[in-house]
């Protein structure tokens, strides 16, 4: 399991590089991965202290940190 998020985090990575600040019910949308692989590596990601959490009302996005 370890690496399945692992390889998420990594496609999470490559497509937050690409688009940069985004939705997070769009990148869920967009990322072929299920939902709970996706939210499990933006964990990772973000306790690694990679990513960047915005929220506005109940709207979340995120982005990598520079």
């Amino acid at each position: 399991m370890i690496t399945q998020i692992g390889i998420v985090a990594g496609d999470l990575w490559r497509y937050l590089e690409r688009h940069g600040k985004v939705v997070l019910t769009d990148l869920i949308k967009d990322i072929d991965h299920s939902e709970y692989l996706i939210l499990m590596a933006l964990g990772w990601l973000t306790r690694e202290g990679h990513m960047v959490w915005e929220s506005q009302e109940s709207i979340y996005s995120c982005s990598l940190k520079e």
